[in-house]
């Protein structure tokens, strides 16, 4: 008849781009455009309930370490006692947030320990000096180490965690010059502005979280984490991103360790300072932010903080030591658990949840159930006249009106 059916091959690969359509969000182009990033492996929001589940709980352990703190030391939570916690929370704030902010773009960074104390040391040999005349050119420094820290990942696309334990050594070496405590010989004294300093730091910390849970953002920011090949690049934007995250990560280092050496008990003691590093990174992953990168929470890295400043400050109170090796371990560990919990739960839906199955009919997809096909998944008209080659000769189709020679004749014999 002059029509050629297509084989089950062919139907099955004019079926491939619905189902690449179907994988789809609802509210992703489906040309890729700009709501979709194809090589992110993912499309549609990340779920946020995760996040709110974990950062209850975490609002809840820290008012029960409040009462416990308040009935062991009242003391503590009022007047100058209260402001040299808020002052030791904000230290501990900016390494986690140091910590997070690298983690969120895939880049960890595991210098900020190190550099967290020699920022101290430097501000105590040079804080006579002037606050700003010490704190500056600290500053300065850690942005340009920073720098070349994250062009030596986005030129070589090398693990920002191996690039920067490679800093981390530089920065031990240096603090090792030193042998003794170094007496803090500043003037400043950051108890005065308490307050204002926790103020700003958790309006940071929230407003971050806030703007990080956008979905456009969040996927600026994570464009370094890789979907494919880890050693594959991940393009000039992901690049800039990566060296941004790098710079503010060592900066705000620098911050924690002047304010913890100036809320201090008057000398620094030039140690090798990874037990900041494990410390800052439990806090974050703690906190609900993702040891794989992009994925984080809001609230989280605030609470963590004064968390973890209630405790050492019930410890103090109680009359004993806690180590932070082992403060850092015990978060470190359950903040991988609250890693898989965010990358089990925090993930797009995928399509299938939100769509009815398809299943291919012949060469036509059609929907489960009462739904209505979509658009352009109408099977090809069938032929005019149905096929018969399989059951009568294609040569004489009207051999069927013939039962023989004596099919119409009677016998006359």
């Amino acid at each position: 008849m002059g029509y050629d059916e297509p084989g089950r091959g062919e139907s099955v690969d004019r079926e491939q781009p619905r189902r690449a359509a179907a994988t789809l969000g609802p509210e992703d182009p489906p040309d890729g455009g700009a709501g979709r990033d194809r090589a992110d492996g993912e499309s549609g929001r990340d779920r946020v309930g995760v996040h709110v589940a974990w950062e209850s709980a975490l609002a809840g352990k820290v008012v029960v370490l409040g009462l416990l703190l308040w009935l062991q030391s009242p003391q503590t939570l009022r007047g100058d006692g209260l402001r040299e916690l808020l002052v030791g929370v904000v230290g501990l704030g900016l390494l986690a947030l140091a910590a997070g902010l690298s983690l969120r773009t895939a880049a960890p960074n595991l210098a900020i320990g190190p550099v967290a104390v020699a920022a101290a040391l430097h501000f105590a040999e040079q804080g006579d000096r002037g606050v700003t005349e010490a704190v500056v050119p600290a500053a300065v420094f850690a942005a340009a180490g920073g720098l070349a820290l994250a062009v030596f990942v986005v030129l070589l696309h090398v693990p920002a965690w191996a690039a920067s334990l490679a800093g981390a050594a530089a920065v031990v070496a240096w603090i090792e010059r030193r042998s003794v405590p170094v007496p803090v010989q500043a003037d400043y004294d950051p108890r005065h502005s308490a307050y204002y300093l926790f103020a700003g730091f958790a309006a940071v910390a929230v407003l971050g979280g806030l703007f990080g849970a956008i979905r456009s953002v969040r996927r600026l920011v994570g464009r370094f984490r890789p979907v494919e090949d880890p050693a594959r690049r991940r393009g000039t934007v992901a690049g800039l991103v990566t060296v941004g995250a790098l710079i503010g990560s060592t900066v705000l280092a620098t911050l924690a360790g002047v304010l913890l050496a100036a809320n201090g008990s008057g000398r620094v003691v030039p140690d090798p300072g990874l037990d900041w590093t494990a410390l800052g990174v439990g806090m974050a992953l703690l906190g609900g932010t993702s040891a794989f990168g992009r994925r984080g929470g809001v609230s989280g890295t605030l609470l963590v903080v004064v968390l973890v400043g209630f405790l050492f400050a019930y410890v103090e109170a109680a009359g004993h030591e806690i180590s932070r090796w082992a403060v850092a371990g015990a978060a470190l560990g359950v903040g991988l658990v609250v890693t898989r919990l965010v990358e089990a739960y925090g993930r797009p839906r995928p399509a299938t949840e939100d769509r009815p199955e398809t299943t291919p009919v012949g060469d036509a997809s059609i929907s489960q159930g009462w739904a209505l096909p979509r658009a352009g998944s109408q099977a090809p008209w069938p032929p005019a006249l149905p096929s018969n080659a399989a059951t009568e000769d294609p040569a004489d189709p009207w051999r069927r009106w013939e039962g023989g020679p004596d099919r119409w004749r009677g016998d006359t014999r």
